[in-house]
């Protein structure tokens, strides 16, 4: 249930950060958000969800803070105002950890507790960068921020159904998929979610297990539009 509500957190404070120029998508490499700024060099915001100012959301956004160039925190608003987030030693907190604060209000919009501030931890550059990168490489916002316990519309999962939906009509050879996907022969000689098999010398179908994959995420909300535009890169 907890997780279910703090989804309906995603929305307004996407729509918040969007209106400050940010291109934003849910569930990107265990973060339940992350916004990118248009042009280069990019700035990388995280976003955390929570239905109230907790320490296990302030330990997320620490370990979030490598990777980025602001983390926001986002509650709830209590019900008169009256939450542990209007703390004033909370609000000192996120100041001193140079993190942004902000509260869901009842009717949609965001309330701004506490602006980022400039922070220099010891940046993570690897992992930075494979935030840019999952980033880029999804096809739309499949994912809602805050979700648990069900599959991610990764950008692999979106590049591996592609190819999945390419091999529904037949066996083709790797290089015959890599416009759907660049790393389409590692993805078949890995075979993550064994959707694939090898029916012939450098020559792949799709298995029992593929098409039946392929008929659930067809149905699946994340997947919308995916199927449709398969015969483009991603």
């Amino acid at each position: 249930m907890e997780a279910a509500l703090e989804t309906s957190l995603y929305l307004p404070v996407k729509t918040y950060l969007e209106g400050l120029g940010f291109t934003v998508k849910g569930e990107v490499m265990g973060c339940d958000l992350v916004a990118l700024s248009d042009g280069e060099p990019v700035a990388v915001v995280i976003g955390e969800l929570k239905q109230s100012f907790t320490l296990d959301l302030v330990l997320q956004a620490v370990d979030r803070a490598a990777a980025a160039d602001e983390v926001w925190l986002a509650v709830k608003a209590s019900t008169r105002g009256k939450g542990r987030e209007r703390d004033r030693r909370v609000l000192k907190l996120c100041r001193l950890c140079g993190f942004g604060l902000l509260t869901v209000l009842p009717m949609g919009g965001v309330e701004v507790l506490v602006e980022p501030v400039p922070w220099s931890p010891r940046r993570d550059a690897k992992r930075r960068s494979r935030l840019v990168a999952e980033h880029r490489r999804r096809r739309g916002d499949p994912a809602t921020g805050g979700s648990t316990r069900k599959p991610i519309m990764t950008a692999y999962r979106q590049r591996t159904l592609a190819m999945a939906q390419a091999l529904s009509g037949g066996p083709q050879r790797p290089r015959d998929l890599k416009d759907l996907a660049p790393d389409a022969p590692a993805i078949l000689t890995r075979n993550v979610y064994g959707w694939f098999e090898r029916v012939d010398r450098g020559l792949y179908g799709l298995s029992a297990a593929g098409h039946e994959a392929l008929a659930a995420w067809r149905a699946h909300p994340s997947a919308a539009g995916l199927f449709e535009a398969a015969a483009e890169p991603l």
